[in-house]
């Protein structure tokens, strides 16, 4: 059964008048075994919740877990649970993201601080303005707003 003759069936248990509101505000109807921005927001979702289950985790270079991290340690492992395999470094993530503008940006999106085309550090973004990261030595992992506008977002798909 394709895609396209699911819709019905769709329609028929969530109402027609629910489907058609839906299409009035722009909404979409998700259909059970394609590929949608719905997968790729539950892998984010999950990611964000690796990293914030790790709070408190303290800070040490070149670790990637499970009791200690790096920045980019920190974000390959929460990905790696979600079910994700990213690269080791901040800006080798960069590089395998698909790139997106600060008013595209979702929760579980990486966050890249850099420096001219530098890339130095790397967290996920929480919303509103926060990212859950491993800052540096002496420190640990924890949320904290994001305090330049030297960032680029990347989305891990």
């Amino acid at each position: 059964m394709t895609a396209l003759n699911r819709v019905p069936s769709l329609m028929a248990r969530a109402g027609t008048a629910s489907a058609l509101t839906l299409a009035a505000v722009g909404g979409s109807i998700a259909v059970p075994g394609l590929a949608t921005d719905a997968s790729a927001a539950t892998l984010a979702t999950k990611a964000l919740q690796v990293a914030a289950s790790k709070k408190g985790a303290p800070y040490q270079w070149g670790a990637t877990g499970p009791h200690r991290f790096d920045c980019s340690g920190l974000t390959l492992y929460s990905f790696k649970k979600a079910g994700k395999s990213l690269p080791r470094t901040a800006a080798q993530q960069y590089n395998k993201t698909h790139h997106i503008s600060a008013g595209g940006r979702k929760a579980g999106d990486l966050v890249f601080f850099h420096s001219g085309s530098s890339v130095y550090h790397v967290g996920i973004y929480a919303g509103h303005g926060k990212i859950w990261h491993a800052p540096r030595t002496g420190d640990v992992v924890r949320l904290q707003k994001i305090w330049t506008k030297s960032v680029w977002y990347g989305r891990v798909n």
